[in-house]
């Protein structure tokens, strides 16, 4: 069994409890680690406030080395790393290692240079305002991006001078024991890093908790980060919150109908549909729906589902057997409350691994079920309009605001249109996801933003110097 790593030592849990990894893929154990309990939390926590003093004294030009060394390190062993999750998590190899772990390790690479080029100090009048880093962070992160997640949050709150003790998700952990023992390797504090595994409700709540932590950061559900935010809130902590996402792709009717269909329907079905920016809506004009359907379709025929480690695979296995369950049970919902079911099902693809075919639902009404909770898996509900501000409407109407897309024959109109959107982030015309801008969501997809500059902010406390 694995141990959790503290005070930059690997050292056995309180708890005897461990908990089981399983391949989703083939539904084998493939390793345990320990279901830490509170007494971990604390000494971790211990650990990290004990360094955090000399830490946050580091000039921020030898933080960003050792994130340097750490983002090199971690693109050598990229391919080691990619198995790992395509093997615990099950993403398909090429995106586990393309996505999962190469995009991670440019993310760490960029704040390690931010870490000397972001500005600490401004003047405002006679006043000189310094930022300074808010302290011990706890990291609680979720299993579809098990690595990137991770990144997302522990490589800004280095950079600003904090210390971090990380909970990773328990159902996919491999990847943030390979991070850990970067960190070992290339010299990082005692005590900076550390990890506790375990589970939610014990680990994840005693840290939230814990009076000596400065801040939360969680990626996760919904109801998970009510649960943090509420816990955070006695003892008046920072809390930065990345939810759920209900992503719209809003198609107008002069836009480029092929190719909104064709990358509207791989961006929702990327990661198995386990991604909480996926575009789970496609919201197509009436005039041009039965066509969109109909591309729909086609194009989810290609979604091969498969062992990740299989080169012709394009959708691997839901994480575990809950998750796998509690999609069936949406698409089941989406059929009692009226939608067509044009493609795939609830039929098993594959006789055993956490699998589900690539679904897609035509007739789907805004206030179905379908059309307003996050799935968090291969399912695609195709929605028609008849205005653009129908189309806007229909797009806001639901309690997130993490991700979309819109589509037009111009910029100009398509940006027009972005910008009503009440969401964090929207790709214009097919524009690409850029791990330098801002990533972070409106209404219940949360509070506070990752990556880029406006990542590292979050990790600041700013203090005013009246000269």
């Amino acid at each position: 069994m694995r141990q959790l790593y503290i005070g930059g030592a690997w050292a056995a849990s309180a708890s005897e409890e461990a908990i089981d990894v399983v391949n989703p893929a083939t539904e084998e154990i493939i390793d345990r680690v320990p279901a830490g309990d509170p007494a971990d939390v604390d000494a971790a926590v211990t650990a990290a406030r004990g360094a955090f003093p000399g830490w946050s004294a580091l000039p921020p030009a030898e933080r960003g080395k050792l994130l340097a060394a750490a983002a090199e390190l971690l693109k050598g062993r990229a391919d080691e790393v990619a198995r790992t999750i395509a093997t615990d998590m099950g993403s398909p190899l090429g995106f586990a290692l393309k996505v999962q772990t190469l995009m991670p390790a440019g993310v760490l690479a960029s704040y390690a240079r931010l870490a000397e080029s972001h500005p600490r100090e401004t003047r405002v009048g006679n006043s000189l305002v310094v930022k300074e880093p808010v302290g011990v962070v706890a990291a609680i992160t979720p299993w579809n991006y098990p690595l990137h997640q991770i990144v997302a949050k522990v490589a800004p709150a280095l950079a600003a001078g904090c210390t971090v003790v990380l909970k990773p998700s328990e159902v996919a952990p491999l990847a943030a024991y390979a991070l850990a023992e970067i960190f070992h390797e290339v010299g990082l504090p005692s005590g900076v890093f550390n990890l506790v595994s375990g589970r939610g409700p014990v680990v994840g709540e005693a840290m939230a908790a814990h009076p000596e932590v400065d801040m939360i950061s969680f990626t996760g559900s919904t109801v998970a980060g009510r649960r943090v935010a509420a816990l955070a809130s006695d003892g008046v902590k920072r809390v930065a919150l990345e939810l759920g996402g209900k992503s719209a792709n809003v198609i107008l009717p002069d836009a480029d109908l092929g190719a909104a269909v064709k990358v509207g329907v791989a961006n929702c079905f990327i990661n198995a549909g386990q991604t909480c920016s996926a575009l789970t809506r496609m919201i197509v004009h009436r005039d041009l729906y039965d066509e969109a359907v109909r591309l729909a379709v086609a194009a989810t025929a290609k979604y091969t589902v498969g062992d990740p480690f299989d080169e012709t695979t394009r959708v691997g296995p839901l994480v575990s057997a809950a998750q796998r369950d509690r999609v069936i049970r949406y698409i089941n919902r989406g059929q009692e409350e009226g939608a067509r079911l044009v493609a795939g099902g609830t039929d098993r693809p594959l006789p055993r691994g956490f699998y589900v075919e690539p679904t897609v639902f035509a007739g789907v009404e805004p206030g179905m079920v379908i059309e307003q909770e996050e799935i968090f898996g291969p399912v695609l509900s195709v929605i028609p309009y008849t205005s653009e501000e129908e189309a806007v409407e229909i797009a806001n109407g639901t309690p997130y605001g993490l991700a979309g897309a819109v589509w037009a024959a111009t910029e100009e109109r398509a940006v027009a249109v972005a910008r009503r959107l009440r969401t964090g982030q929207v790709a214009v015309n097919g524009g690409a996801f850029n791990p330098m801008a801002p990533f972070g969501g409106y209404k219940r997809s949360g509070i506070g933003r990752e990556l880029g500059e406006h990542g590292l902010e979050e990790f600041f406390e700013v203090k005013a110097l009246q000269l």
